[in-house]
Formats: C-alpha cells, sequence, structure tokens
C-alpha cells in the first residue's frame, strides 16, 4: 500500500501534464465506472438493436433492469436472466428478439445443466444460462437450445460445460430436433500453461471432436484476440502489473469469445469483432477505452441454417 501511495503522490506532485491527473481521473471514473451501463446499453442500442439474440455475461441484475427500462431495447427483447444470481451478481443473460422469438415458449432448462456437472468444475450461481425458446417462422416454429456461459477465469470450466451441454442435448434433445446455439466467454489463451489455463487449440479441437463449429471456424486464429488489456501500476495488485514492454505477455490478450453451434445445423458468416462500439475493431487498441467501457470486445456473427435441416 505504501509503495502504491508513493507512485500516486509522485504523479500528482511531477507528471500531472497540462490536463492535471485529478481531471483525467474524474473523466476516467464517469466513463468506466459511474456511466458504464449507461453507455453499454447505447451501444447495444445503437449498434446492435437489429440482431436475433444478444449473449451477455457478467452482468449484475440492475443492468438487466436498465435493459428492460430502455424504451427501445425493453420494448424489442426478452431479457431472460438466470433464476438465481448468486453471491457475485455476475450473471449470464440473454436477449431475445421478440419479433424473432416467442418469448411465451421459453422453458428454463439450467438446473437440468447444474444437476450433471460433477464435483470440482468451477462454475458458480449465474455463471450458467441455458433455455429451450421457440422461433415464430411464420407459424412452423424451430426449437433453439440457446445456452451463455462466463468461464472462470483460467478457463477450466470451458470444455467441462461444453460437454454437459452436448450430453443433455444428446440424451433428452435429440428427437425434438432441437438446434443448439451457445455464446461464451471461454476464457481461452493463446499462450495457455498446460494444466492451470485452457489453451485455445485444445479447446477448438474439442469442439469440432462434438460435431461443433465456431464463428471463428474449426480452427481459430489464436492471434484473434477479443481482449486487449493489462493492469498498470495504478492499481493495489502491483504483483499484476506490467509495463508497455511486457504488455503482450503479461497482459490479458488472448482470443477468449466464442458463438458455437453444431456444424450439420448452421453455418456462420459476416463475423466480426468490435471494441468501439461502432461495428468496428481497431487492432492493437488497448480497450476498455472512455468511450468503449467493456474488456471484452462485442463479436458479432450471422447464422444460417443448412438446408438439409
Amino acid at each position: 500500500a505504501g509503495i502504491f501511495d508513493s507512485i500516486l503522490i509522485h504523479m500528482l506532485e511531477n507528471v500531472e501534464g497540462k490536463q492535471g491527473w485529478q481531471s483525467l481521473r474524474a473523466e476516467m471514473c464517469q466513463a468506466l465506472n459511474m456511466k458504464k451501463n449507461e453507455r453499454t446499453v447505447e451501444i447495444l442500442r445503437t449498434a446492435y438493436s437489429d440482431v436475433d439474440v444478444m449473449f451477455l455475461q457478467e452482468v449484475a441484475n440492475s443492468f438487466a433492469k436498465l435493459i428492460e427500462n430502455d424504451s427501445a431495447l425493453g420494448e424489442k427483447f426478452e431479457v431472460v436472466v438466470p433464476n438465481t444470481s448468486g453471491k457475485r451478481d455476475q450473471n449470464s443473460i440473454i436477449l431475445l428478439n421478440r419479433n424473432v422469438f416467442d418469448a411465451s415458449s421459453i422453458e428454463d432448462v439450467t438446473d437440468k445443466i447444474y444437476a450433471n456437472f460433477k464435483e470440482g468444475i468451477p462454475v458458480a450461481e449465474g455463471d450458467v444460462l441455458a433455455i429451450k425458446v421457440k422461433s415464430k417462422d411464420m407459424g412452423k416454429g424451430s426449437t433453439y437450445l440457446l445456452a451463455s456461459f462466463h468461464g472462470d477465469t483460467n478457463g477450466l470450466a470451458t470444455i467441462p460445460v461444453l460437454e454437459v451441454l452436448h450430453t443433455f442435448i444428446q440424451e433428452n434433445l435429440k428427437d425434438e430436433t432441437v438446434k443448439f446455439v451457445f455464446g461464451l466467454d471461454a476464457n481461452t489463451y493463446e499462450n495457455a500453461k498446460k494444466g492451470k489455463t485452457q489453451c485455445v487449440k485444445e479447446f477448438a479441437e474439442y469442439y469440432v471432436s462434438l460435431g461443433m463449429n465456431s464463428c471463428h471456424g474449426t480452427t481459430p486464429d489464436p492471434s484473434n484476440y477479443t481482449t486487449y488489456n493489462a493492469r498498470t501500476f495504478l492499481q493495489t495488485q502491483l504483483n499484476k502489473a506490467c509495463t508497455r514492454e511486457e504488455f503482450l505477455t503479461k497482459g490479458d490478450v488472448n482470443p477468449k469469445d466464442f458463438v458455437l453451434f453444431y456444424d450439420k445445423e448452421f453455418s456462420s458468416s459476416n463475423t466480426f469483432k468490435d471494441n468501439t462500439g461502432e461495428r468496428k475493431y481497431i487492432e492493437r487498441m488497448v480497450f476498455p477505452t472512455l468511450s468503449f467501457p467493456s474488456d471484452h470486445a462485442v463479436l458479432y456473427t450471422e447464422l444460417t441454417a443448412k438446408s438439409c435441416l
């Protein structure tokens, strides 16, 4: 704590610059803390209100309420949240376009998924949301299993959770012709430590072995990052801080986010990332920024049902 305080004093006395540290600090606090939820809702409303499904992770109950109360998003989307949110209040949720899906048909099957987790899997309440829902499709709706998931920091729960979802479909939904779409923060790593963090290549090999594909394809590029940030020395966990030169090796620069589906059911196209809130991605730009408050990029893809279905 003493070292941290000394750094702050040094900045205030020697490196304030023209703007001044206090005014810069206030601007950052306003954008990344006090107004974070409002800006996030604005991005969803202005850039992504045309989508059919949104998979969101680490969502507080207050943010879900903010979406419901938004005049544009609340009218267009059904906000589906877990029955129990857990102590952390960080939940995986799903937004369904009411013009596409029949909200009255929603069946929450999350408890059935949790019931099949093996002991020791690092999954907390609120990390997984799984629902069955019918689309409208001119009165001939298809049935979908949609799941949203936030993986643990090391990504070690990601494969076990996918395994349980796959088994659940094979054992319970195979005769119902249910189409599966899974939006997740997999917390996978480009340069994983064996047994300690989940390698993105191993994750891809696993989902391909189940007959699945992703918006990044069957062999995702490990350098196609969806997180690009690092801890500075302006926070108390100095053991996690790094210099600019150490950014790529010590920072969180990884391909973490995916949309998964069965290869026989869908093909994906027009996939892109966004770290600006304007449906574009600036490579090698650190985020969050003052205009984009998330530490994960938005991931967008379009799925087309294959004709054999």
